[in-house]
């Protein structure tokens, strides 16, 4: 069914600050059965890439798995070097002591498929071409990461997640699990998402995906063939999706109208230049230089593409009559992307398919990047909800 091509341990330990994971390596696996996907189209073979933490018990009832965001991936935690300078993207809610505590579960993040470190992708090699898949990579859905996920847990011998846990389209992915494998998980956590995206949503999306394919060096989604790179597009795709991540509070907190460079004096001819300019160039610069534009054009069509409820006749309390599972829903105050609202919509339809939910309205500056960030109250009510989980898990609580 399956081949692996590489096996080095995820859990490996080195001297790390409290807290931490300690340094990780990923892992890697090729999967030779079929994959078929929501568009109609087959995958021969994919691989996936992931990482773990903590250790899975006798029962391998303690697995959690994590479904990252549009730019995320598999390092979630812990360091891959001790001198790295900045640990995994989740690395304040994963660990010994937090949220998500590795003393605790076993826990589980990837790459998605179609994305751009290390799992199959647009930048991985076409096995009927011999070049790479580029813009003739399938269109991929939620359900497809879904199912591959559950074949990276059947691989792994868990039968059923303790929790599947995201944030944004990770959220979407968690959702999507309940339905799907509702007898596979048993906690559903969903932060800052939603259950589609507005009007406005995908427009910002598509303004970003139009930055990327008018970069001259886009060349129709051929680059790599031609040695080429759209960094540009890339880089102000990125910047447009990263100003809709924050806050208008946050940014001004951040950084005002402070200048960078430059002054306002009469009779000076210096160009002025504001500190969050000069930020959102180095956000976009570091962004197109570690991420596939071809992965960003897909992941942001799969967030476009995402609706619950589009198959239950647009009713999502239908949608969600086919969980079986319990549910934390999380939202942010400052978050106008995926704004409190869409976190209640969710939390009714559940209510109303009698479901049991819990749900925490965060107060926050940080706009939609407060899932990621420190906040006190966000840290005690996940991790209340997560211990939970762990001492129901352990046989505490029925």
């Amino acid at each position: 069914m399956s081949t692996e091509k590489l096996s080095s341990s995820s859990s490996a330990r080195g001297t790390a600050e409290p807290g931490s994971v300690g340094i990780v390596a990923p892992q890697s696996h090729t999967f030779s059965e079929p994959l078929e996907l929501a568009c109609g189209r087959t995958l021969r073979d994919y691989t996936l890439v992931y990482e773990t933490y903590g250790e899975l018990n006798a029962d391998k009832s303690n697995a959690v798995l994590i479904c990252h965001a549009l730019s995320g991936h598999h390092h979630a935690a812990g360091r891959h070097r001790p001198e790295d300078k900045r640990p995994g993207w989740w690395d304040h809610y994963i660990g010994p002591g937090k949220p998500i505590d590795t003393n605790k579960f076993f826990v589980v993040s990837l790459n998605n498929l179609g994305g751009c470190h290390g799992s199959t992708g647009p930048a991985s090699v076409n096995p009927e071409t011999g070049k790479p898949w580029g813009p003739d990579f399938p269109p991929l859905r939620a359900r497809d990461w879904v199912h591959s996920q559950a074949r990276l847990a059947d691989l792994l011998g868990i039968d059923q997640w303790a929790a599947v846990v995201g944030g944004s389209l990770g959220g979407m992915q968690a959702m999507r699990w309940s339905l799907e494998y509702p007898e596979r998980l048993r906690h559903c956590v969903v932060i800052a998402s939603a259950m589609k995206l507005s009007a406005q949503n995908i427009a910002f999306n598509e303004t970003a995906r139009q930055a990327i394919t008018s970069d001259p060096d886009f060349c129709g989604g051929r680059y790599l063939e031609q040695g080429k790179l759209p960094r540009r597009g890339l880089a102000v795709a990125r910047m447009i999706g990263h100003i809709t991540y924050l806050s208008d509070d946050g940014l001004g907190k951040k950084f005002g109208r402070e200048l960078r460079s430059g002054t306002f004096e009469r009779g000076v001819e210096e160009q002025v230049e504001f500190q969050v300019q000069s930020y959102l160039r180095y956000q976009g610069d570091s962004f197109s230089t570690s991420f596939d534009p071809n992965t960003y054009i897909l992941m942001t069509r799969a967030l476009d593409y995402f609706d619950l409820a589009r198959e239950y006749g647009d009713d999502p309390v239908a949608a969600f009559t086919h969980a079986r599972c319990k549910f934390l829903l999380v939202s942010f105050t400052s978050d106008w992307r995926f704004a409190p609202d869409r976190s209640r919509e969710i939390v009714d339809a559940l209510m109303h398919a009698n479901l049991p939910v819990s749900y925490a309205e965060i107060e926050s500056a940080m706009g939609h990047d407060a899932f990621l960030l420190p906040n006190e109250r966000y840290q005690r009510v996940f991790g209340a909800y997560m211990n939970g989980v762990a001492a129901e898990t352990a046989g505490e609580v029925k």
